[in-house]
């Protein structure tokens, strides 16, 4: 992972403020919810606090501002003495670092655009009269405004009706110990149905069919999505498009403005060695002659622009025919072991007539595969070679590229980065494989497997003669689910990001026709994977300055960012034409 890093932090030693972290027993309730006075929702540091500790699990505060915090809070100290370093360092400790409580807005009346935000945040009256009657000389030091201090510091009544925040839920440090509001505090909200509640923020629009999401791993954290016409946009850190293309290859691409017309630019994966290596690795489809083939090209960054291919360069790895329009799978993506992937359809039409067994169980065609090639070293001589270790190597009559078989159309799959803490999963290959009229299906792809269609689809028989052949041998699903949930599914990937721990080890992914997001988790007891719906947050839960709980309803593809972060594209009008498309990343609302 570039750039960014997840972390473990050790739990606060003051008792009192390790109840807001621990106690769960239900869901906050009440009018205000966790939010800073940014406007924005709590979240995980990237790095450790070091001052106010006790919110380095969730809270408000990055490090810097921990920094800020802590300089202020020693430069009113150097006012006392150490007895009175002793007597009032807590009351300022405590007070200061309130703006890193994931109630800050609330604490300090942020939450009412009507009202002027406090000065310092709202107190309980006990707490008050305790630091009152301790350090009440303390507070000139807090505040800019000695006017105020002088007219109050005498005077209990005025000194906490200055202070005090005339809510007994939110105050400090009630709003600490409030299991009510505390329970599950940074943890995944659910409905009352169970379904998980996330939200989202717009990152791209105007797109027409967004197909793919990639990045280089090159610590530039830009980020490309190409459309289905053939054209690939680049996305720099802060958001902007660059308004050159970084491939066009509209002139090239096959494909329509049909709704639902599978043809066209799907994918492009990025040489794992980008900076070095510098090549690209495009799929899509093409016409020659009177046939329509899909093709693998590669090509070479510009040595003029580090933001666009050579146009010039293009060199076909593969191209093989499609007997019919639909179905032509789409998927490129490098493993960990630095071999190029390359999932195809099984030809089209339904239920994969090719042949005596269709084109997916046989293996001297190239369809209805996975195939492994070596892309490397390939600047003389052919364009791929094969690995050493490909399944089927010896086979006779079987294509040497074939890395696993049996898949009807794999559409979006994806590779494990694994449990950023113990790695477990990485490398796993994931893969929605798209149903024939009952099932949708999610695959994990080992080598030599062989996945079913069109014997199977899901867990169920299709093809009954072939589906009781003793020969069949083939993997079953990690789930399936029937066309009453969707009809096509979209795979996506297992998050492993830094900003949304409660998400780590969960597989995203979705329903191009229904719209529904769905997650699996693993149960590594059992080695089962449990189905929870993901469903937007309500009104509260997203309403942050950036964030949404609405989305379009055609999920064409998933993509990840340098850091992990997971995003998904989705389309108001299925067409390669229409300018509907959106780039939507998934935010945990409960731990930002």
């Amino acid at each position: 992972m570039s750039g960014l890093s997840c972390w473990g932090v050790e739990m606060p030693e003051n008792r009192l403020l390790l109840i807001v972290l621990t106690v769960l027993v239900r869901s906050w309730t009440g009018d205000a919810h966790p939010q800073c006075l940014d406007y924005k929702p709590p979240f995980q540091p990237p790095e450790p606090l070091v001052f106010c500790k006790e919110y380095a699990k969730f809270g408000c505060c990055n490090l810097d501002k921990d920094n800020e915090i802590s300089e202020k809070f020693y430069q009113v100290m150097d006012y006392f003495d150490f007895t009175g370093f002793v007597a009032c360092g807590k009351y300022i400790r405590s007070i200061l670092c309130q703006e890193c409580s994931p109630y800050a807005a609330h604490l300090y009346d942020a939450e009412d655009a009507n009202t002027p935000m406090r000065q310092l945040p709202g107190l309980c009256g006990d707490y008050c009269s305790d630091y009152w009657r301790q350090c009440r000389y303390t507070l000139s030091l807090l505040l800019d405004n000695n006017n105020i201090t002088t007219a109050i510091e005498d005077n209990h009544n005025k000194f906490c009706n200055f202070l005090v925040l005339k809510d007994p839920q939110y105050c400090y440090p009630n709003v600490l110990s409030n299991a009510e509001l505390n329970s599950k505090l940074g943890d995944l909200q659910e409905d009352p149905e169970g379904c998980l509640q996330l939200c989202l923020q717009e990152v791209a629009n105007g797109l027409r069919n967004p197909v793919a999401m990639v990045h280089a791993n090159d610590g530039t954290h830009r980020f490309w999505v190409a459309e289905q016409l053939g054209y690939v946009w680049t996305y720099l850190a802060n958001g902007s498009r660059i308004d050159r293309p970084f491939l066009n290859l509209t002139k090239a691409v096959l494909t329509s403005p049909w709704a639902g017309d599978e043809r066209g630019f799907l994918c492009m994966a990025l040489h794992p060695r980008f900076t070095a290596v510098r090549k690209a690795y495009v799929y899509y489809s093409v016409k020659v002659g009177k046939e329509e083939r899909i093709r693998i090209s590669e090509f070479v960054l510009s040595d003029a622009d580090m933001n666009m291919l050579d146009h010039t360069s293009e060199r076909v790895l593969l191209e093989v025919k499609e007997p019919a329009s639909n179905h032509n799978g789409g998927q490129l993506l490098f493993g960990h072991d630095g071999y190029l992937y390359i999932f195809t359809g099984d030809g089209g039409r339904a239920g994969d007539p090719f042949g005596k067994f269709g084109n997916s169980q046989n293996k001297s065609a190239l369809l209805g595969k996975v195939l492994r090639v070596d892309v490397d070293n390939n600047d003389d001589g052919a364009p791929y070679s094969i690995p050493s270790d490909n399944p089927f190597l010896g086979e006779k009559g079987a294509h040497p590229e074939i890395y696993a078989y049996g898949v009807r159309n794999m559409w979006r799959c994806s590779v494990d980065r694994g449990d950023p803490v113990s790695g477990h999963g990485r490398g796993r290959l994931f893969c929605g494989d798209v149903g024939q009229n009952k099932f949708e299906e999610v695959d994990i792809i080992v080598k030599g497997g062989n996945y079913g269609w069109r014997a199977k689809e899901g867990f169920s028989c299709y093809d009954k003669r072939l589906c009781l052949n003793s020969s069949l041998d083939d993997i079953l699903p990690i789930f399936d689910y029937p066309h009453k949930m969707g009809k096509s599914v979209t795979g996506g990937y297992v998050y492993r990001g830094c900003q949304m721990p409660n998400l780590n080890g969960r597989y995203i992914f979705g329903d191009f026709m229904s719209g529904r997001l769905m997650s699996l988790r693993e149960n590594l007891s059992t080695g089962e994977w449990d189905y929870t719906e993901i469903c937007m947050g309500g009104d509260k839960t997203c309403s942050f300055p950036k964030l949404i709980n609405s989305y379009y309803k055609y999920i064409i593809s998933f993509g990840e960012d340098e850091a992990g972060e997971l995003y998904f594209l989705a389309t108001g009008v299925p067409s390669a034409q229409s300018r509907a498309g959106v780039v939507y990343k998934i935010v945990d609302p409960s731990r930002y």
